[in-house]
């Protein structure tokens, strides 16, 4: 299922939503900086990563393609966003990479750099969700599990990121302590990102909106 492409207003929301990947890039880019335990997305990819010996930001643009296949599976609504967000993050993952150093050996300095990681993600997700041009793939996966059960944004993405760690770490994932804290503070993370910045997943469609005022 595609959305619409909303011509009119394209080159702002191309622009928005490059934002929201940078940011998801940075946040990344934090959490392994700071190595006290990456997201629970990162342990999966890091560990495929290390198998086909090919850089953390290209293994996210295979899993990317993978989970959309998923997400369409149970019929959740892409869009171009959710290309770029597959095709995108993982460049910016690799810079951002490149740019910070680790912060391994100073624990103040771990802190901030993993707590930083987890607010900047909840931001990441509601600045690209909110331009709605198709969510992620794997965000995807959170707003189809939210619309097919009625759990939650947070207890739906909770769900999807245990899942997903528990087989990262069977394959030998780096799991840490931070990791258990990234999966129970990311759900509140996005949530309150959504409400700062009024983000509604799921806006009705302007011909159902039509509809509705007839």
């Amino acid at each position: 299922m595609l959305k619409p492409i909303r011509w009119k207003t394209f080159p702002r929301d191309f622009l928005v939503i490059q934002f929201g990947f940078f940011l998801c890039g940075l946040a990344l880019a934090l959490l392994i900086r700071g190595d006290l335990g990456t997201s629970t997305w990162l342990v999966f990819e890091i560990a495929l990563a290390d198998i086909f010996k090919i850089t953390i930001g290209r293994m996210t643009v295979f899993v990317g393609f993978t989970v959309l296949i998923l997400a369409l599976a149970m019929r959740e609504k892409v869009g171009w966003g959710t290309l770029g967000n597959i095709l995108s993050i993982g460049p910016w993952l690799d810079l951002c990479l490149w740019l910070i150093p680790s912060a391994k050996g100073t624990l103040v300095l771990q802190i901030v750099f993993f707590l930083a990681g987890i607010l900047i993600q909840g931001l990441a997700t509601a600045v690209y969700i909110g331009v709605d041009a198709g969510a992620g793939p794997r965000d995807s996966m959170m707003l189809a599990i939210h619309r097919v059960t009625g759990l939650s944004v947070r207890v739906a993405r909770g769900i999807l990121e245990l899942v997903v760690v528990t087989i990262g770490w069977l394959l030998g994932g780096p799991l840490g302590v931070g990791t258990l804290v990234f999966a129970i503070l990311i759900g509140p993370s996005v949530q309150w990102a959504f409400k700062l910045l009024n983000v509604t997943p799921h806006q009705p469609e302007p011909a159902a909106l039509d509809a509705t005022a007839d």
